[in-house]
């Protein structure tokens, strides 16, 4: 007799892998077979799983219709089965799969939007985290300030596309009043994605500056590394005021100086 966690791979395997490797003999049959007791139990978990990606991308779903999307989400769960007993955590992969998927090649901002989205969920179900401690920071001897690394908030998500996907995901909204189609010649976008503390998402565009200025202190860049890399992208950024705008609305939440 196999042993518990032995049954329980062997049932995830023919669940979501898709090999049943004979494992239906250990189904005790009543009414059903153990091998179409297996198929239900498939069929539901592929609709369950489906349900996982159509809750976290409906822009998507929206521009490649409702059947393309099916079977876009039974490829990708053939590949990518779910390896968490939380939703929440499923489709982290479509944007780079949709990218590689050849029925989806000539639309060529749709991971960048699936990406868009993918951070709308991450951001949405983020931890809360306190905010800066000025008075801590304030503490900091002037000469070892530049040597600080600071924390983006959990709920903050940074994102470059070469399109327009916020217009993209914008005029594919419930509520959308009927804005002119999106023109992909409009450009790029650098935002931050941000929830606050009245659990509002708010997308913010940024400017090269401000953007390389967050995007090298989510990277664990040093303070003055970030800085710099910010007034290269961007001379004329008021680095100061875009430093303090971040802080007071909740970007920045942590920081650390490095041993010595």
């Amino acid at each position: 007799m196999p042993r518990l966690r032995e049954l329980q791979l062997g049932f995830a395997a023919a669940l979501l892998d898709g090999d049943a490797g004979g494992f239906d003999r250990h189904i005790r049959a009543s009414g059903l077979s153990g091998a179409r007791r297996l198929q239900v139990y498939r069929h539901n978990t592929l609709l369950g799983l489906t349900g996982a990606l159509e809750a976290v991308y409906p822009v998507v779903r929206r521009l490649v219709g409702e059947e393309f999307f099916r079977y876009a989400a039974a490829q990708y769960i053939a590949r990518h089965p779910s390896r968490s007993g939380d939703l929440h955590e499923f489709g982290e992969h479509f944007p780079l799969f949709l990218q590689s998927f050849p029925p989806t090649a000539e639309l060529v901002y749709l991971p960048d939007v699936a990406r868009l989205e993918w951070a709308y969920h991450q951001v949405f179900h983020a931890a809360r985290h306190p905010p800066l401690d000025l008075t801590t920071l304030a503490q900091i001897p002037a000469e070892r300030q530049g040597e600080l690394h600071f924390q983006l908030h959990p709920a903050a998500c940074l994102l470059e596309s070469a399109f327009p996907i916020l217009r993209i995901w914008q005029v594919n909204q419930d509520d959308d009043t009927g804005d002119p189609p999106v023109d992909l010649a409009e450009g790029g976008v650098q935002l931050l994605i941000i929830r606050h503390e009245n659990l509002d998402i708010e997308f913010q565009a940024l400017a090269d500056g401000e953007f390389s200025l967050l995007h090298a202190l989510a990277g664990n860049s040093d303070f003055t590394t970030a800085c710099e890399q910010a007034m290269a992208a961007q001379p004329t950024l008021d680095l100061p005021a875009c430093f303090h705008r971040h802080v007071l609305q909740g970007v920045l939440v942590d920081f650390f100086l490095p041993n010595c």
